[in-house]
């Protein structure tokens, strides 16, 4: 089969492509999917005691006016709106978020610590006029005393991957960095400041989890998608996908938003060895999501909780049961007689899995006290999904390896785009993946630039 404008994969990037293609009159696309439902990394899942769990902790915020009218389009007026309540759990007690902004919730020692380290004798200079590395960064920035108590064990326990191997040019608006003055301000007066970030408030759908938009959205492109077709061979001179069904489909145009590493390395028959290799480069984590159902009532009005510490295995948990009671089987809706705690953990070749995650996780809880040792027993449901891709590491050599691989691609009428299909952890977000297929489908119809991606 033939078509003028192929995509893989029904995630954010591929359906917002898709989308827009159809909204400029185009139909002569086609999106091939390997799993049976869209959504990729923002899919969500309903268990069998009737929780619903999303792939990671997703909320809805937005860099962009397309991604806002997308939400209304599709969700009309079912969804709830939020304020961000985030904490960090440190030496036994919970610190508003960012955590850099608020130590006076430390205790006395912990908290001079981390003012110490700010200060212009102590904190480190560089060595160069810019960082060497992320660790550079972190420790320039925060200050040893920061660093060393959240900075330093936090971002390793999400990236599973040492900071001095990572670069530092991603931050941007994902890090808030520290200000002195600021800092002894919030500590003297004892002042919160628990609003920075583009997340400060977000929307969630009223059912079906994250998921529910990419449902509706897909829903919408007919059979214009393809589910069960998983690529298996992409041919870059005759410009054709093979599928483990046996299907070939030709195209002029494609749009893959897999994994890049997986792409050059293993699909393409015809990439030169530079390509291959690049590609080989690139780094990324692997991620365990596991869902822990506790009958009894929420307790508390936190959103999601950062653990930097290692008395539990995670690095995220969010208190799922308050985006929506529909999170849980509760029956009427709104009175939660549930919890619905999901939990996040990384792994990479520096950071191995726990033995067993679920007992691993349960004691984790415990540990940090969102459950008590007694509610072992409330624990009605379960659920896991593994992720070999996770989050594509920023490595220092990432932006070298991008520069090889994607010209040499596009070169051959191949864009690769989305969280790993551009490997960006810095605009990866779901606004950002949906603009990144969006601003792909203005560019091949209208000939418009791309401004989200951007090599």
């Amino acid at each position: 089969m033939r078509t003028q404008y192929l995509i893989i994969g029904a995630g954010p990037t591929g359906l917002g492509a898709a989308r827009r293609l159809s909204e400029l009159g185009i139909r002569d696309f086609l999106v091939l999917e390997a799993k049976d439902h869209p959504g990729g990394l923002a899919a969500s899942h309903r268990d069998a005691k009737g929780f619903t769990w999303d792939v990671g902790g997703h909320v809805v915020f937005s860099h962009y006016e397309y991604f806002d009218r997308m939400l209304e389009d599709v969700l009309g007026e079912e969804y709830l709106e939020h304020r961000r309540e985030a904490w960090v759990r440190i030496a036994k007690r919970w610190v508003p978020y960012p955590f850099q902004n608020n130590i006076r919730h430390l205790p006395p020692e912990m908290a001079w610590d981390c003012v110490r380290g700010l200060l212009p004798h102590v904190r480190p200079a560089l060595q160069n006029d810019h960082p060497a590395h992320f660790r550079e960064w972190i420790e320039h920035v925060f200050g040893p005393g920061l660093a060393r108590h959240f900075m330093l064990p936090y971002n390793f326990k999400v990236w599973a991957t040492p900071p001095e191997d990572m670069d530092y040019k991603w931050i941007g608006e994902r890090v808030s960095v520290i200000d002195l003055e600021k800092t002894l301000e919030n500590l003297v007066l004892a002042k919160d400041d628990v609003n920075w970030g583009p997340n400060s408030s977000f929307r969630f759908p009223l059912t079906g989890g994250t998921g529910e938009i990419y449902r509706r959205v897909a829903a919408r492109l007919g059979d214009h998608i393809r589910y069960g077709r998983g690529v298996v061979r992409v041919d870059a001179h005759a410009k054709t996908v093979h599928c483990d069904t046996g299907e070939t489909y030709a195209y002029e145009k494609l749009l893959t938003t897999g994994p890049l590493d997986i792409l050059a390395r293993d699909r393409l028959t015809d990439a030169p060895d530079a390509v291959r290799e690049a590609a080989s480069g690139l780094a990324h984590s692997g991620g365990w999501i596991g869902g822990v159902g506790v009958e009894g009532p929420k307790t508390d009005s936190r959103c999601w909780m950062y653990f930097p510490e290692s008395d539990n295995p995670f690095y995220r948990v969010t208190n799922f049961h308050h985006y929506s009671p529909n999170n849980t089987p509760d029956p009427d809706g709104m009175t939660v007689r549930h919890r619905a705690y999901m939990t996040e953990v990384s792994f990479s070749e520096h950071k191995p899995e726990p033995a067993s995650h679920l007992d691993s996780v349960v004691d984790g809880l415990v540990n940090v006290s969102l459950m008590a040792e007694s509610e072992r027993d409330a624990v009605v449901s379960t659920w896991e999904m593994r992720l070999d891709y996770s989050y594509p590491v920023p490595t220092l050599g990432r932006d070298a390896a991008l520069r090889t691989v994607q010209p040499w691609l596009e070169g051959h009428g191949i864009f690769s785009r989305g969280r790993f299909g551009g490997w960006k952890y810095e605009v990866s977000n779901m606004d950002h993946s949906v603009m990144q297929g969006v601003e792909w489908a203005e560019r091949m119809a209208l000939g418009k630039p791309e401004t989200t991606y951007a090599l």
